[in-house]
């Protein structure tokens, strides 16, 4: 038998955690609108650090020593991810539409999203991988892990509702 649903159980108040990605938050955002329209919630982006190291790295290996650093494409990507996360998470508490908690990590992102989900009731996330093809490649590397290791109950969504 299915234990409750997150702010069933009389008075308890439960945390549901929201993981923020740029292509499908808007599903997970009316996940939590529709199944935890009670419960206290946090919204979570993680920044993949590697996507910025791999710029660097790139713009290092790629033309060597004696370029300017103020060319890096690393060091732009650095500076413009925090305002973007900060937008981000800003319009998913827009559409929330009630107090929340926004937190924004740095690192590997399946690590962080399961670090972050550690103490919740419930982690809400969307499915991110391929739409047209059934089964396991329907999640990304980092869902898949997410789904793998959350230590709550997961709620996957499909992201294609608008």
């Amino acid at each position: 038998m299915p234990g409750p649903e997150p702010g069933e159980a009389a008075g308890a108040r439960t945390t549901v955690v929201v993981w923020i990605i740029e292509s499908t938050w808007p599903a997970c955002v009316d996940a939590a609108r529709a199944r935890a329209p009670h419960d206290d919630v946090v919204l979570l982006h993680v920044g993949d650090d590697e996507v910025v190291a791999a710029a660097h790295r790139a713009y290092a290996g790629l033309l060597g020593r004696g370029h300017r650093p103020d060319r890096d494409p690393g060091a732009r990507l650095e500076a413009l991810a925090g305002p973007a996360a900060a937008d981000l998470l800003e319009a998913a508490a827009h559409r929330l539409g009630r107090p929340c908690e926004l937190l924004e990590h740095h690192g590997r992102v399946e690590h962080e999203v399961v670090r972050a989900a550690a103490g919740a009731d419930l982690l809400i996330c969307a499915r991110d991988g391929e739409p047209d093809r059934p089964g396991p490649h329907s999640l990304g590397r980092a869902t898949r892990f997410v789904v793998d290791h959350a230590a709550c109950p997961v709620l996957l969504v499909w992201p294609y509702g608008e």
